[in-house]
């Protein structure tokens, strides 16, 4: 395998945009969407957090790599992001529980990236022109060969990505003399929500994301968690109707970020893709029931039809987006069905909306 050797390599956006930069990670050819996350740390967490797939992500701090990574930290088995686009990218670490640096990282996981890029420019320029479609390469210099390559990249509107990145087979997480099983719809689920289920005495079974709400219920779950993920909401039927079953059986339900989507298509609330998703730790939340105010982490690209909650007689707003106004929050009428687009689960942080896990949990105890 080529690595890193401090060679050129070029980004170029969809609207013809081109970047000069350095190698970083694998030497080699990555596209995706491109979008921006505003955290401060965490970019372990981003790299291997599955609602990226098919992402290449630009980091707005200046320093990536600066404390290495940690092996413990990762939220899936694997990098999701499509690649990475940098300012300073720092192959030595000084963290002491660090395992390894984020070159060696790479390498082993064949991530292509690009570094020493103006982050400032392009995140004004994408915030100003919207989500588009990029590459990266440090093998190919020729922008003409990059445009062709580039024209072939379907829209992330209209793709169904969960099923590529959920287990593909059930599996169970937890103590299982624990005093609640949940059951997991895994369409992307990072593990530190697991962890979360677990440190609150649930025992999880997790399911492939094409799994029928008949075929949970065999298990008796006493709830049921609705994961974020990648993709197009509205490109998942399948999950849809787990959803509607789920809630028409008025099962105690929890649904996070891409789990609140579908919760909100259940209700017939549509969804839209977003001019700039929202990625970032630091997205401030209003609960309207309690009138608190949320710090928040936040990684999504499509998000729910406000004038289409407004008017819905099926649902209630439970949380706000202070920036733009955006739902944050939903409750189904007279059920016991739940959402909300953040990640209350965030790790490094915050951990403001905490308190989310165990309102789930003490309504499943509500209902044993």
């Amino acid at each position: 395998m080529t690595t890193y050797t401090n060679l050129p390599a070029i980004l170029l956006l969809q609207d013809g945009t081109v970047y000069h930069g350095k190698a970083a990670g694998k030497i080699g050819t990555t596209t995706g969407e491109i979008c921006f996350n505003t955290g401060m740390t965490g970019y372990q967490e981003i790299f291997t957090d599955p609602s990226y797939f098919g992402q290449i992500m630009v980091t707005t701090n200046a320093h990536i790599g600066n404390y290495g990574i940690a092996n413990d930290e990762n939220e899936s088995s694997e990098i999701q992001i499509s690649g990475l686009v940098c300012k300073n990218y720092n192959i030595t670490y000084s963290r002491k529980i660090g395992d390894k640096s984020i070159q060696n990282f790479f390498e082993d996981q064949n991530l292509v990236g690009i570094s020493d890029i103006d982050t400032r420019s392009l995140v004004r320029h994408i915030r100003d022109k919207g989500a588009m479609n990029a590459i990266i390469s440090s093998e190919i210099l020729d922008v003409e060969e990059l445009k062709k390559r580039l024209d072939e990249v379907p829209s992330m509107e209209g793709l169904e990505l969960s099923s590529q990145v959920s287990t593909k087979e059930p599996y169970f997480y937890g103590d299982e003399n624990s005093e609640h099983r949940i059951a997991v719809l895994d369409l992307g689920v990072k593990r530190n929500i697991l962890r979360n289920f677990d440190n609150r005495d649930a025992y999880l079974k997790v399911f492939p994301a094409k799994t029928t709400f008949e075929e949970m219920e065999k298990w008796k779950p006493a709830g049921y968690f609705i994961s974020n993920g990648p993709g197009d909401p509205a490109a998942m039927p399948y999950a849809l109707d787990s959803v509607k079953s789920i809630i028409a059986a008025d099962k105690p339900m929890f649904g996070i970020c891409l789990g609140h989507q579908l919760l909100a298509l259940a209700n017939d609330i549509g969804t839209q893709k977003m001019f700039n998703g929202h990625r970032g730790t630091n997205h401030p939340v209003k609960n309207i029931i309690t009138g608190q105010c949320e710090i928040t982490s936040q990684n999504h690209g499509f998000g729910v039809i406000a004038e289409d909650v407004e008017k819905s007689d099926k649902v209630e707003i439970t949380h706000r987006n202070l920036n733009d106004n955006s739902i944050e929050g939903l409750r189904v009428k007279g059920k016991n069905a739940f959402s909300v687009q953040y990640h209350p689960e965030a790790s490094p942080g915050p951990h403001d909306s905490i308190y989310l896990f165990d309102d789930f949990i003490n309504a499943v105890k509500a209902v044993k």
